[in-house]
C-alpha cells in the first residue's frame, strides 16, 4: 500500500520537480562512491586491506565520478 502511495505522489509531481530530485538522487549517489572508495582507499595505505595497487585505482574512480556528477548543476529547492 506504501508503494502505491507513493508512486502516486511521485507521479503528482511537476515533471521539472522529478528532474530535480532525480538530480539530487543521482549527486548524493555519486558523492557516496566517492567517498566509500576514498575510505577504501585510506584502509588500503594505512595496511589495513591488502594492497594491490587499488588504493590508486580507487582514487581514480573518486576523480571519475566527482568530475562527472552534476555537481555544477543546482541542488533541488535551491534556484
Amino acid at each position: 500500500m506504501a508503494s502505491n502511495t507513493r508512486a502516486r505522489s511521485w507521479d503528482s509531481l511537476s515533471e521539472d520537480a522529478q528532474l530535480a530530485l532525480a538530480c539530487q538522487a543521482l549527486h548524493r549517489a555519486a558523492e557516496s562512491i566517492a567517498a566509500q572508495a576514498e575510505c577504501l582507499a585510506g584502509e588500503m595505505e594505512d595496511g589495513n586491506l591488502s594492497d594491490r595497487g587499488g588504493a590508486e585505482a580507487l582514487r581514480m574512480l573518486v576523480a571519475v565520478v566527482r568530475a562527472t556528477s552534476p555537481g555544477t548543476m543546482p541542488v533541488a529547492g535551491h534556484a
